[in-house]
């Protein structure tokens, strides 16, 4: 069974660059952010064309963008540092404006990299290292509120309270549909793979988020129809893999290719390029300060420290979603000199350890030189979590 709108929004994601060039040649302008807690609803709600910029996989922009930046920034910085310095990339030419958080401080440093190198006009958004003190919510409510006069400035417009209002109505749409549709791909029998909903996912950052929400409704009802039943269910010849660590930009499918060439099945994740952004975003006041909140308050990010691990809501988020899907296996994916991903792979191997939960981490880069070695480990993991699935089975008869 085919599920006939992912077709059209992979058509609509061909004809998408032609469409901003000619939306630029209008007067709209676009915002290509990155990071973790770019309030997005500020963007989209001042009238600019939102766009984020995440591409992954190309060793040779690696190598170009660390002619610019330090061969220690991880290889997704040094790649959109080198897509920025060769400036093919139909999105980032696009781009009037660049939005930037500091959740990560090597996405701070591109930020600087690529103002300084390339002229471009970027915005910074600083984010608390610890978020959950009270000081630190202020600082980013009132980061929060420099980041949108920043915007408003290059806008030449105010913040419209009643815009914002619709921009959150939509974007909760956005996220409520994404959630219905989710779990679909972790299904007995299922429709839709974790792929092609991960693919679904990352679509959105590009597509007009209006014309985004009636596709994402309009893959909803099919996949009602098509499967009207989901049942989530542990099969011990799925190899069901949950994958965690640094995030998987398009363009990066070095990962989940090995995965699926060795039998195993991805049934979930919690990459901040995955559904994660996604979960637990709930905005309760209508204005700068409150979509921030909005965006500090959910599930924060691995880059951010956090010491006590019983009340660490990235574990607990993490515990939740593995058991949502049925994950039978934890694949922990960290790039090259990501520290605070690297840095959290023990702890979050522990913590699981104590569930029964097994992890493989791997720690990987953009080359290709590293494939077979990935693979010979992956398999054996794949084939480890289905004899084990299989002998618990086995015992429960």
């Amino acid at each position: 069974m085919t599920v006939k709108t992912l077709e059209v929004i992979r058509k609509r994601l061909d004809e998408r660059p032609d469409e901003l060039r000619k939306a630029r040649a209008n007067g709209q302008k676009v915002v290509g952010w990155t990071g973790y807690n770019v309030p997005e609803e500020i963007i989209h709600a001042l009238g600019f064309i939102p766009i984020r910029i995440a591409i992954g996989g190309d060793d040779r922009l690696v190598e170009v963008g660390g002619r610019y930046a330090s061969s220690k920034n991880c290889v997704f910085i040094r790649e959109i540092v080198g897509a920025f310095a060769e400036n093919e990339d139909p999105y980032i030419q696009q781009t009037d404006v660049l939005a930037f958080d500091a959740t990560c401080l090597q996405n701070f440093r591109a930020a600087e990299v690529i103002e300084y190198y390339f002229k471009r006009d970027v915005v910074v958004l600083g984010v608390p290292r610890n978020f959950y003190w009270e000081e630190g919510q202020e600082y980013f409510v009132n980061e929060a509120n420099e980041f949108t006069r920043l915007l408003e400035e290059r806008a030449g417009a105010k913040l419209d309270t009643v815009k914002l209002a619709a921009s959150v109505a939509l974007y909760n749409d956005i996220r409520k549909t994404l959630k219905s549709i989710y779990f679909f791909q972790a299904a007995k029998d299922n429709v839709i793979s974790w792929e092609e909903v991960f693919d679904l996912i990352q679509a959105g950052d590009l597509l007009d988020k209006k014309e985004y929400l009636i596709l994402l409704q309009e893959t909803l009802i099919e996949l009602q129809e098509l499967q009207p039943d989901p049942v989530i269910e542990a099969d011990g010849a799925d190899g069901r893999i949950f994958i965690s660590g640094s995030l998987i930009p398009r363009g990066d499918r070095k990962l989940i290719g090995i995965i699926n060439a060795v039998g195993g099945r991805i049934v979930g994740d919690d990459l901040w390029t995955g559904i994660l952004p996604h979960l637990d975003l709930d905005i309760k006041e209508i204005s700068p300060a409150g979509v921030a909140l909005g965006y500090l308050n959910r599930t924060p990010h691995a880059a951010l420290p956090y010491l006590d691990l019983e009340s660490d809501r990235r574990l607990k988020k993490l515990h939740e979603l593995i058991d949502e899907s049925k994950a039978q296996g934890v694949i922990y994916h960290t790039l090259r000199y990501c520290d605070p991903f690297t840095f959290k792979a023990k702890e979050t191997k522990d913590v699981l350890a104590k569930s029964g939960i097994p992890l493989l981490e791997i720690h990987t880069e953009y080359a290709g030189s590293d494939y077979e070695a990935m693979r010979t480990r992956v398999e054996a993991f794949v084939e480890m979590i289905k004899i084990k699935a299989e002998s618990a089975a086995e015992v429960a008869v």
